[in-house]
């Protein structure tokens, strides 16, 4: 059975405010390299589905240059520099996102919170990985992290929907701890981040 929303409610807290308090000096620490290394802003801040759908602003470090056509800075792998691209692969870039979990935008431990615009893409299978809040890590994560095919990946997220727990949560936080000092799948197959959901678009009128 799944957790209850106050059982990993507790969790989550338990966890994060320790975690904020103790990456303190090094999320100062980061933010000063990103400074340097990026320019402003140090955080990068986005919009992404919550619970339900219901949309919130998702905190990182900064890890790529902005958009400038004129110096041909287009792309991701454009725009990433070797720098960020570190950052990304040690997953630093993510520890702003502890305050995320603090507010109670997210959890420590379920499925990515990915972009608004995938929303009307998935299946109505697919969209019950909304029926809990999004995570830092999930089960997702653990089995190829950006590598994983989106098929592949939206079933785990389901999966995690219907079978989390405490016990698991706790299992899900051991096993990124591997590929993430290994920095297994921070790439997708054909980009420097994730390869786009394509989905099947609903048709404006259909049923």
């Amino acid at each position: 059975m799944p957790t209850s929303a106050v059982a990993k409610r507790a969790f989550d807290l338990a966890f994060a405010v320790p975690a904020l308090i103790l990456t303190a000096p090094l999320q100062a620490v980061v933010a000063v390299a990103v400074r340097r290394r990026l320019g402003s802003p140090v955080l990068f801040r986005q919009t992404r589905p919550g619970l339900h759908g219901r949309p919130f602003q998702m905190l990182k470090f900064r890890s790529m240059l902005d958009e400038d056509p004129s110096r041909g800075l287009v792309t991701d792998a454009e725009r990433l520099t070797p720098f960020g691209a570190k950052l990304r692969a040690t997953s630093l870039d993510e520890l702003p996102a502890l305050w995320n979990i603090v507010r109670g935008d997210m959890s420590l431990v379920g499925p990515r919170p990915l972009l608004m615009s995938y929303l009307n893409r998935y299946s109505p299978e697919q969209a019950r990985r909304h029926h809990v809040k999004p995570g830092l890590t999930g089960l997702a994560q653990v089995s190829g992290r950006n590598a994983v095919k989106w098929d592949e990946r939206l079933r785990l997220d389901v999966h995690y929907v219907d079978h989390h727990s405490i016990r698991g949560d706790l299992q899900l936080i051991w096993r990124t701890v591997r590929p993430v000092l290994a920095r297994d799948g921070v790439t997708g197959s054909e980009s420097v981040t994730m390869n786009e959901f394509a989905g099947k678009p609903c048709l404006e009128g259909a049923p």
